[in-house]
């Protein structure tokens, strides 16, 4: 069955219906009636006869037709009996307002879990419980008792608000109603114990009417439905922005590896998001601010034109440009002629554009210096600053004359106005518009980032693997030693260093002696991943006596830290242009996350590196790379040679195919790979076998 019977039923029984407007129960009858819901509404309640108007009924089994779907009104074993009766009868979805399930803990799950088997075993969909329901104002099927419907007037529109949070799913929606813009889907899920909110993302992206979809998230355990809707809505240009709080108690824990540390849950989720060109937005205000740029159709890009009648502005304009990574553009020689005909003589012509106060005595020169600009191909964005307006300013012509302008334009053009009066002037004309120079700045960088994320991943996203469980449970991981995991690398199509495993000061003093080169000498040891650590690494060892001191002096150390000590590894003391860190993790919701950045011992403490989820193309592995702060080592600099990403994208995919062909491979690390213009070498690997690691 699909979703949409939920957004447009023909008819909806309210179990547990009130009289009250102000009840849980009573709300969505009012809704219904109110806005306009064409279908068949059924009060159920055993007390009433007529409840708001219309007939009431004692019993689903009382109804004159079995209804498409069920608001459940009713709390703890009357809800549970309740979606049992709707599956009996052959109700197509239940929404349960009810909360005290999962939210109280095991048991509460198990309740839950119970519910959703007695219904999908019947072919009946469950949202919630603990859902404030779903509102669509297209078919005024308004399945919600949310308050925010009454202090704000709803109105259709083309953005769909989606959430787990029934507050979350109308702030957005009110904000968005306080700048005049419709809304058509408001949806809260609840609990997710069935229909998630990313299922219903996929479902409401399809709607032909939706330009932009808001989410917001506290967990994220479904994510091949949100891949699917965020394929759908590339599909269609229709832009996703989610906004997710919170960090699992697993992101929280303390990993065996750099790798299972650095791909924590939140950065995991940002891979997931970026991949899918979804904007990840910070906080509330973030996941709204941009909304009216994203209506119009505008195309992208970072160069920005100000245009103001203060030269404080301007000069406050471009400094949060350069903050929020937009350029303030040159414009060509002959524009910047044409506007200096324009203005007076004591304005600037340049980017920034300072009218000055000539614009209180010409109110027309916004109209004539607007399409100068506009003409300009070195312009990607428009800023009109309007920090003194009012009496004796044309402030409406002001307003009429950029509409004019912006309806012509393929390009974003907001205003920055504090007066209240000046902002209403624009908006009228559908002009989107900020009380400050800033918070325009800040929508005009969100808005071209993300169109650069769905450009990015327009025609490379690869399919997205589903819900991968982690093998084994808490607390079974091991860490195989350094010979194991240097195999077990190499095995996967890695080039590794060449070493050998010494169990006596004879055998690696032989090694150095035949090798008649500098070595490395390391401790061999599953309990001790990290050797460095313990001082259990001696570099450029040079001569047997160095050998000897060398291996005596990690065993002692192994002693005194009571760990089991497998002898040494031996191996080439080698040098590459950088050395980086490459590794592949097992997430438990998103499969095979790599790793990729700067590496060596101070990869956690000093940060540069970024995540991939596999599978990847190798666009997204440079697109990654790009963002490194090292990133122009990778083109070379200072007369070094490039760095040969074709080979490191190899081992990369080496490396989320291991783990996606041997799932008892928790995590896979090569920290250092030696890189240079044509080679990269292993030189270290920490292979984890087993579950989650604690």
């Amino acid at each position: 069955m699909t979703l949409d019977i939920f957004f447009d039923p023909n008819s909806v029984a309210v179990i547990g219906a009130s009289d009250s407007e102000d009840k849980i129960g009573g709300r969505p009858i009012a809704f219904m009636k109110r806005f306009g819901f064409k279908g068949k509404i059924y009060p159920v309640n055993p007390s009433r006869t007529v409840i708001q108007g219309l007939p009431a009924f004692a019993g689903l089994d009382a109804l004159p037709e079995t209804p498409d779907v069920a608001i459940i009104a009713v709390a703890g074993q009357a809800a549970v009996d309740a979606v049992g009766q709707c599956a009996a009868a052959g109700v197509k979805g239940a929404i349960i307002i009810a909360s005290g399930f999962s939210e109280l803990g095991a048991e509460g799950r198990l309740v839950e879990e119970k519910m959703r088997r007695t219904a999908n075993d019947a072919g009946m969909r469950l949202v919630g419980p603990n859902s404030q329901g779903l509102a669509n104002f297209a078919t005024g099927a308004i399945l919600s008792f949310s308050t925010m419907f009454i202090e704000a007037e709803p109105a259709d529109g083309p953005i769909a608000c989606l959430s787990q949070s029934g507050a979350m799913s109308v702030v957005p929606y009110g904000l968005l109603r306080a700048r005049g813009i419709g809304v058509r889907h408001v949806h809260a899920t609840g609990n997710d114990c069935d229909v998630s909110v990313s299922e219903l993302a996929a479902t409401v992206a399809a709607d032909p009417d939706v330009k932009l979809i808001l989410i917001y998230l506290e967990k994220l355990v479904d994510p091949e439905h949100l891949a699917k809707a965020a394929a759908v809505a590339r599909d269609r240009g229709v832009p996703i922005i989610a906004l997710k709080s919170g960090v699992s108690e697993e992101g929280k824990r303390a990993a065996a590896s750099h790798t299972g540390a650095i791909a924590s849950e939140d950065r995991v989720v940002d891979a997931f998001f970026r991949k899918h060109g979804i904007w990840r937005a910070r906080n509330t205000t973030e996941l709204v601010r941009a909304a009216e740029l994203h209506l119009k159709g505008w195309r992208g890009g970072r160069r920005l034109a100000i245009i103001s009648n203060s030269g404080a502005t301007c000069v406050l304009s471009a400094d949060a440009a350069e903050r929020e990574g937009l350029k303030v553009a040159q414009l060509g020689p002959e524009n910047e002629e044409r506007i200096g005909k324009i203005l007076p003589a004591f304005a600037s012509s340049r980017n920034p554009i300072d009218i000055t106060a000539a614009l209180l005595s010409n109110g027309g020169l916004f109209g004539e210096v607007l399409p100068v600009v506009g003409s300009d191909p070195n312009i990607d964005m428009l800023l009109i600053g309007i920090p003194v307006s009012g009496r004796g300013y044309d402030f409406p012509r002001y307003a009429r004359d950029t509409a004019k302008f912006m309806k012509e334009a393929s390009f974003p053009v907001v205003v920055a106005a504090p007066q209240q009066s000046v902002r209403a002037a624009f908006a009228a004309e559908g002009v989107p518009v900020f009380e400050t120079e800033d918070q325009a700045i800040a929508a005009l960088a969100q808005f071209a980032m993300h169109r650069e994320i769905i450009e990015h991943t327009q025609g490379h996203v690869l399919d997205q693997t589903g819900v991968v469980s982690t093998s084994g449970s808490a607390g079974d991981c091991k860490t195989l030693n350094e010979m194991r995991s240097l195999q077990i690398v190499a095995d996967a199509g890695l080039h590794c260093a060449r070493h050998l495993v010494c169990a006596s000061v004879e055998d690696a003093v032989a090694v150095q002696r035949e090798w008649a080169r500098p070595v490395v000498v390391k401790a061999v040891s599953e309990e001790v991943p990290h050797k460095s650590d313990h001082g259990l690494v001696h570099l450029n060892v040079g001569g047997q006596d160095q050998v000897r001191s060398a291996y005596v002096d990690i065993a002692d150390k192994m002693a005194a830290l009571g760990k089991r000590f497998d002898g040494v590894l031996v191996s080439e003391m080698l040098k590459g242009d950088r050395e980086l860190v490459i590794g592949a993790n097992r997430d438990p919701h998103f499969g095979p996350v790599v790793v990729i950045g700067d590496g060596g011992i101070a990869v956690e403490a000093i940060p540069d590196n970024v995540l991939l989820l596999a599978p990847f193309s190798k666009q997204e592995f440079r697109g990654a790379l790009a963002r490194l702060r090292i990133a122009p080592l990778f083109e070379g600099v200072r007369g070094r040679s490039a760095l040969a990403i074709d080979t490191l994208f190899e081992a990369a995919t080496n490396l989320a195919d291991l783990l996606r062909d041997d799932p008892k491979i928790r995590s896979v690390e090569v920290n250092p790979i030696l890189v240079s213009a044509d080679t990269a070498i292993a030189v270290d690997a920490l292979v984890v076998r087993g579950g989650t690691c604690n």
